[in-house]
């Protein structure tokens, strides 16, 4: 795995990156075709979004203030 992502300016980038993929996808889909395990795979995606966002603010919640 990669480095731990834990200067607040990198946690943003990395998270803005993430929700413009989820928006490609999201654009990308064709809702004639789109089945439930379509929708589920979507649903996960914002599933780690939201555990994403809750890391990093426990992370840094958890730093000693300097």
């Amino acid at each position: 795995m990669g480095k731990a992502t834990t200067d607040k300016n990198s946690q943003v980038n990395f998270l803005k990156q993430r929700l413009n993929m989820f928006l490609d996808v999201l654009d990308a889909i064709d809702p004639a075709e789109t089945d439930l395990d379509d929708i589920d795979r979507l649903l996960s995606i914002l599933d780690d979004m939201e555990s994403k966002c809750r890391e990093f603010d426990n992370r840094e919640a958890s730093e000693p203030v300097s």
